[in-house]
């Protein structure tokens, strides 16, 4: 029936919709969002969701507002008032005081007739033919119905503004959500220790450089090149070969050509390259020079996976 409903709004939208985001996103002022009961709720979810996409908002309860928070609004402030009935006790004070003060006004509602829908500049017509409730009484659909023309606004100010992951990351730098949109390779690979090795080292000196690093690999350096890489795996696979080692050294035994990030580029690419070439470690690369080394645990810890 939620589903049902949510189609049905692109079968609602009108020019009122088109304006009431060119309206906003011309405007020098914030959003203010008010609403009742859980239209509130809703209300504050939308807040959120265009303050994150560089659209200044403001929560505003509605009965808080004829009770001293309408000054939060000020003169060029756009407000948006979510109801579905558009008729609710709280509503029919607030909305004249707006009025009166010449604030734009958009309706989120479900009752375009209503007194909301009549007073309002521009109306969002969110109606819904039944509540999800058996009772028809829960609002369930019809604040199911209200979030998703939130969400359409935001998405349509985001594109006009040209909103980027860039800018994503700016409002979102914490979690591992933000991470992924900011966090550097370099970031991570710098704090761990550079194991490497030169194609001449012996065995055993390959083996005391990745057991002190704690990395599993040590990458084979020659001139500051990267020209292979040894792993715990090519030691294992070396044991089961060959009976003494003493005479081989790095070059013998390391895989060549190894697959390496530059450490400029973002962890989560890091992570890709990883999961399709199956590996746990990557080496990093800075100006063509060995800067590294990036461990998948790396990304677990820093909550990238």
């Amino acid at each position: 029936m939620e589903s049902e409903a949510i189609l049905n709004l692109s079968n609602l939208i009108n020019d009122d919709f088109a304006e009431a985001v060119q309206l906003i996103y011309n405007s020098k002022g914030r959003v203010i969002i008010t609403g009742i009961g859980k239209s509130a709720i809703i209300a504050n979810k939308i807040v959120a969701t265009l303050n994150s996409t560089g659209t200044p908002s403001i929560f505003m309860h509605a009965a808080d507002a004829i009770h001293g928070d309408l000054g939060l609004i000020l003169k060029d402030d756009i407000v948006i008032c979510i109801s579905k009935s558009g008729n609710t006790p709280e509503i029919k004070v607030l909305v004249p005081l707006i009025k009166s003060a010449k604030n734009k006004m958009i309706a989120i509602t479900g009752n375009k007739d209503s007194f909301l829908g009549q007073q309002a500049n521009y109306i969002l017509n969110a109606f819904v033919e039944k509540e999800a409730c058996p009772h028809n009484l829960a609002p369930t659909t019809s604040t199911t119905a209200q979030l998703v023309i939130g969400d359409a606004l935001a998405i349509c100010l985001l594109e006009l503004r040209g909103f980027s992951s860039n800018d994503f990351a700016k409002y979102h730098p914490g979690g591992a959500l933000g991470k992924k949109l900011y966090l550097r390779v370099q970031d991570i690979s710098s704090v761990n220790e550079k194991p490497k090795v030169n194609p001449d080292t012996s065995i055993k000196k390959v083996i005391v450089e990745i057991t002190e690093k704690m990395l599993g690999v040590t990458a084979v350096v020659e001139n500051d090149k990267i020209i292979g890489i040894i792993t715990d795996g090519d030691l294992r696979r070396m044991l089961t070969k060959v009976d003494d080692f003493s005479k081989l050294t790095a070059k013998d035994i390391m895989g060549a050509n190894p697959k390496s990030i530059n450490a400029d580029a973002m962890a989560v690419d890091a992570l890709d390259v990883m999961e399709k070439n199956d590996i746990s470690q990557l080496l990093v690369e800075e100006d063509g020079k060995y800067a590294g080394v990036v461990h998948l645990h790396d990304l677990i810890k820093e909550g990238i996976i």
